[in-house]
Formats: structure tokens, C-alpha cells, sequence
């Protein structure tokens, strides 16, 4: 029996920056716990657009949704079917197509986060209510390691790309290209592990995410 092959790789805990969850910006000065119905990060010191955080609150009584586990949309017909390359999503990548320097586990991951979003509204919440996230990666074919470089940059074009002095949003590259406005700006930053793991559970995925996201408060 084969055994899965866990490696840490990015293991950070970021939080929600949503004032629609009704989250309060700022640290969280523990063991004080946060207020009910709030999300309270805490943050590096002298950073402007941290990708993680040090720890988050979460207060009593915070309603949540915890989705399952998402992949990529075998979106791409013109790939084999089950392939790595079935996953790009072909509304982002026409003819699934990579531009210059686009990993495809970074295009598996876009892909993975536009279902993250589509689940969110289903439920009535958004990618600003996210405030813990786990993702689980698998290595590309022929590759010794898991790309969290390409992980990475699919994130940041969803997540924890505001600067948090002046609000205004951080371009981000997409592959080797110029940084450019994000996908989605989006200043919250969950809390999150990655993870690198020998398979996942449907073949061709290289990426897995589930979220948790405190409903708004009213």
C-alpha cells in the first residue's frame, strides 16, 4: 500500500481583514480573547501587504461555513482528459493556453480559487469572509517538489494583496509577466498551511484548498 508523503512546505497563519465579517483590524493582544462575532488578526510588525500572520482570533459565537475540499475544473477539452493540463481554466487561459513563465500549478490554482469563489457565493459569503485556508499540493510530472512559487503567486492574485497603510492594491505578477491589478483586490489574509503530499484524490489535480469564512454580521 502506498503511503502519502506529507512535506511542509509554507506553513503560515494569516487571518480576515473583512470588515463585512465583521473582523477588527489590528492586533490581537491574547490571552483577552477577541469579541463575540469578530475575527482579529495578528500581524507582523513594519509589514505593509504580509502574505501571514502570526495567529488569529476568533470570538464566540462567530458563525462560520467551512467548505470541503476544492480542486480545479476539468475546464480545458482540448487536453487529454485527467491531465494536469484538463485543469486550466480556459475563461482565464483561452485554448488553455500558459502565457510565459504561468506554472501550471499556478493555473491549477487560479483555477481552484475561482471554485473557492463560486462556493463562497452560494453561501451568501465572499473571498473577504476567508479567514483559514489549508492546501494541499502535489508535484507537477517530472518534478522532485511542489511548485509553492506558482501556488503562491495563483493566491496573491485573491488574497492579501491590498497595502494595509494605504489601501490601495499591490500588483501582482501572473507567471513572468509585470505585476499587474489582481484578479480579485482583497485584503483579507487567512490563516493558512500548504502542504506538499504524494496524491491527490483525483488525477491530474496538483492542488486541493478548503476554506473556513465567518459570516457577516448584521
Amino acid at each position: 500500500m502506498k503511503r502519502s508523503r506529507l512535506i511542509v512546505g509554507v506553513v503560515a497563519v494569516v487571518v480576515s481583514f473583512s470588515a463585512g465579517a465583521g473582523t477588527a483590524v489590528g492586533w490581537w493582544n491574547g490571552p483577552k480573547p477577541p469579541k463575540p462575532g469578530t475575527v482579529v488578526p495578528a500581524l507582523p510588525a513594519g509589514q505593509s501587504n504580509p502574505m501571514i500572520a502570526s495567529g488569529v482570533g476568533i470570538g464566540a459565537n462567530t458563525p462560520v461555513y467551512k467548505t470541503s475540499g476544492i480542486g480545479p475544473s476539468a475546464l480545458n477539452a482540448g487536453a487529454p482528459a485527467g491531465s494536469e493540463a484538463s485543469y486550466i481554466d480556459t475563461a482565464i487561459f483561452p485554448g488553455g493556453t500558459l502565457p510565459a513563465g504561468v506554472t501550471i500549478t499556478e493555473a491549477q490554482g487560479i483555477n481552484a480559487l475561482r471554485r473557492i469563489g463560486e462556493n463562497l457565493a452560494a453561501a451568501g459569503l465572499s473571498y473577504a469572509d476567508v479567514y483559514t485556508m489549508r492546501v494541499f499540493l502535489q508535484n507537477p510530472a517530472g518534478a522532485t517538489v511542489a511548485d509553492f512559487a506558482g501556488w503562491n503567486r495563483a493566491y496573491r492574485q485573491y488574497f492579501a494583496n491590498t497595502d494595509l497603510t494605504t489601501g490601495a492594491y499591490v500588483p501582482v505578477p501572473l507567471g513572468t509577466a509585470a505585476p499587474a491589478k489582481p484578479f480579485v483586490v482583497n485584503k483579507s489574509r487567512p490563516s493558512r498551511f500548504a502542504l506538499e503530499i504524494e496524491n491527490l484524490p483525483v488525477g491530474g489535480w496538483l492542488v486541493e484548498v478548503e476554506v473556513d469564512a465567518a459570516y457577516p454580521r448584521h
